[in-house]
């Protein structure tokens, strides 16, 4: 078997068992514990200890079997690591549907931050390769329904969906870092800011940086940095040009689902009868 084609055998087995297609065992004696009960202690110690504490091993202990007994459900650790995920994703409370455009990217964007906060390992998995679960789909298509109807190009909606969840992710593992190390350092945000007056008052100079003198004496760094919370408005004002900008350009309205189906089965039926032509 080439290397492609291995690789595609192992996507097809790690998408299946998140869409509960996992084989079950078939010899041995009964389970002690269920594949829901791996997936839970896995997330939980991960939440408690980061990424990098959760092993099969590791969950195996917490479970208090042998390591062996997790194979019965899942391959390895990168299966389990993508059943965790997917999993961690159902805990994402989805936005009402019949929001305004802004409510609802807002709420979306808000409840990506508490999520994140809820479970800061997910900062530590490859975003550009998340596994391919219900629950991810069910978080990616809450997002886009957002602007989906807005007047906007579909890849402009694709490109600000991207742009809210690299900018609230990005935030919450920048907050996740800062509070690891005060933890490490025992010196909290504030106290490390006020711990560096000598350098303002003997290295800063206003001159090789006036654009920053600028906004500090406009008051731009005033605002109490604590507790740490997204900040959206600016961004969602942004969008909000676009969208009216697209909406004065009378831009054209991405297809309906039906449209889309209606030109799905109009191009298998293509399909089929030059195949049929040939033959």
């Amino acid at each position: 078997m080439s290397d492609e084609s291995a690789a595609v055998e192992q996507a097809r087995r790690r998408i299946a068992a998140l869409w509960g297609q996992a084989p079950a065992p078939t010899r041995g004696r009964p389970a002690r514990i269920t594949r829901d009960e791996v997936i839970e202690a896995g997330i939980a110690l991960a939440d408690a200890e980061g990424l990098d504490a959760v092993s099969m091993r590791s969950v195996a202990r917490r479970l208090e079997v042998g390591a062996m007994t997790l194979y019965s459900h899942v391959d390895g650790r990168r299966e389990l690591l993508d059943a965790m995920v997917d999993r961690a994703y159902a805990d994402f409370t989805i936005p009402d549907p019949d929001l305004p455009w802004r409510a609802g990217l807002e709420r979306y964007a808000r409840e990506m931050w508490a999520h994140r906060r809820r479970h800061p390992w997910l900062a530590d998995v490859n975003s550009w390769r998340l596994p391919l679960g219900p629950h991810v789909f069910d978080v990616e298509e809450a997002g886009y329904r957002t602007l989906v109807d807005t007047g906007l190009s579909a890849r402009r909606v694709a490109e600000i969906v991207g742009v809210v969840q690299n900018f609230v992710l990005g935030f919450a593992r920048s907050v996740a870092a800062e509070e690891a190390e005060a933890r490490d350092e025992g010196i909290d945000y504030e106290t490390y800011w006020r711990s560096t007056s000598d350098f303002w008052e003997h290295h800063f100079d206003p001159e090789r940086y006036p654009s920053m003198t600028r906004l500090w004496s406009s008051g731009a760094f005033d605002e109490d940095q604590g507790p740490f919370d997204v900040p959206l408005s600016g961004l969602l004002d942004t969008i909000e040009v676009l969208i009216e900008r697209a909406q004065a350009e009378g831009a054209s309205p991405i297809p309906s689902y039906e449209d889309c189906m209606a030109r799905y089965d109009e191009e298998v039926a293509r399909q089929i009868e030059e195949f049929e032509g040939r033959a």
